[in-house]
This record gives structure tokens, C-alpha cells and sequence, in this order.
């Protein structure tokens, strides 16, 4: 659960960050936003997640 609340808030964050400084018009982060809702009600959605865990992991792993 702290992954996906996480990942969410890194996410908002980086498509506000796109909104602010590369133009994203607020139209565009509503559909990016609709779309990512809907997707998450797919069958395509635990390939996702497992696939976002695995470079969480990764990039976890990695030492400086």
C-alpha cells in the first residue's frame, strides 16, 4: 500500500510538473488521469502492478 500511495504522489507530481513547465494543458492531465482509472479496471492491470513492483525493487536495490 505505501508503494501505490508512493507511486501516486511521485506521479501527480511529475504531471504537474509537466503541466507547469512543458505545456501540459489541464485537459490533457484529466484524460491522463481518466485513462490511468480506467486501465486500473482492466485484466492488464496485475501486469502492471508487477511490473511497477519489479522496478520499485530494482531501483531499490541499487546502491550509490
Amino acid at each position: 500500500m505505501i508503494l501505490s500511495i508512493s507511486g501516486v504522489i511521485l506521479l501527480g507530481i511529475i504531471v504537474f510538473l509537466f503541466c507547469r513547465k512543458d505545456g501540459l494543458k489541464p485537459m490533457h492531465m484529466v484524460v491522463c488521469a481518466l485513462f490511468g482509472f480506467y486501465l486500473a479496471g482492466t485484466a492488464i492491470a496485475p501486469s502492471i502492478k508487477a511490473g511497477g513492483a519489479s522496478l520499485a525493487s530494482l531501483l531499490g536495490g541499487l546502491k550509490f
